[in-house]
């Protein structure tokens, strides 16, 4: 099993295993259909040769120049990767909560900035060109929450504000609040 370094190539000898051909078979099997997009070379791997998404993913984005599925270091890098006024809303968003809640560790995960307890997500954001997408990590907090959620928009377990909200401390500790007493 690959760790947890998001370097693809960790994948091939898996593959090699399993598939019973060295990677440079895969490679030139890939190269025939070079200039087409992702989802045909995806296809041609799990249709003609029955790979898993998790191996023809792997190697079709290797393949595509993309060696690593980690994009970030750290949340440092992810803020730094920002615009300023990303940056200083999602700074602000983390900073709130991590006053009120200091045993919370600020972590990546699916090069995503998120907040956990020693074993469970709590809270975690992403970053959109014209809003934050924030996640309770629980559709049940994300319930209790939506009547003061009015003039956001509110999706099935996030909700999003623009990039000019005033971070609502208290909604923001509320929701964490829940979620931890979930876990």
């Amino acid at each position: 099993m690959p760790s947890q370094s998001g370097d693809r190539s960790e994948f091939f000898p898996a593959i090699e295993k399993k598939y019973g051909k060295p990677i440079q078979y895969w490679i030139s099997q890939l190269q025939e259909l070079e200039s087409s997009k992702y989802p045909d070379q995806i296809a041609l791997l799990r249709e003609n040769f029955e790979f898993s998404q998790n191996h023809a993913n792997a190697l079709v984005m290797h393949f595509r120049g993309s060696p690593s599925a980690r994009r970030h270091s750290g949340p440092d890098d992810f803020f730094a990767k920002l615009d300023t006024d990303a940056k200083k809303l999602a700074q602000e968003i983390f900073s709130s909560i991590q006053k009120k809640y200091p045993k919370l560790e600020l972590v990546m995960a699916w090069n995503q900035p998120m907040l956990r307890t020693s074993k469970d997500y709590v809270f975690g954001l992403s970053v959109s060109k014209n809003h934050i997408t924030i996640n309770p990590w629980s559709t049940e907090v994300l319930v209790e929450m939506t009547p003061r959620l009015e003039g956001l928009k509110v999706n099935k377990h996030t909700f999003q504000v623009p990039m000019n909200w005033k971070v609502n401390q208290s909604l923001l500790h509320a929701m964490v609040k829940l979620r931890i007493a979930e876990l």
